[in-house]
């Protein structure tokens, strides 16, 4: 009977293919399965940060258009006062010359 302790230099070398070839057999990648919609989490937020960017962007739009509104109706309400008061002042005008004229004309009778 063979001793299985003392085994051939064949047997040694064979034995040591199989080692190696476990070996790299174990350290191959091996096939992954990808997730069909796989997305990163970076991405996600990245995603996220642009709509929040855009939502601020369309807020401060919209106060700046609602305070550019009020400012124009300020000014037109001005203006407005503005004619207001140069209407009056121009019928009070008028209203004076009148009355001089009519001081006058009565004064000539």
């Amino acid at each position: 009977m063979k001793d299985p302790l003392k085994t051939g230099y064949a047997d040694r070398l064979a034995a040591a293919a199989e080692a190696k070839k476990a070996l790299v057999a174990k350290l191959k990648p091996k096939p992954m399965v990808a997730a069909p919609v796989f997305e990163s989490r970076e991405a996600i937020r990245e995603r996220e940060l642009a709509a929040v960017r855009e939502a601020r962007a369309e807020a401060k739009e919209i106060a700046r258009q609602a305070a550019l509104a009020a400012e124009e109706a300020a000014l037109e309400a001005k203006r407005g006062d503005r004619k207001e008061r140069k209407a009056l002042t121009k019928a009070e005008q008028k209203a004076k010359r009148d009355a001089k004229y009519a001081a006058r004309k009565a004064g000539r009778k």
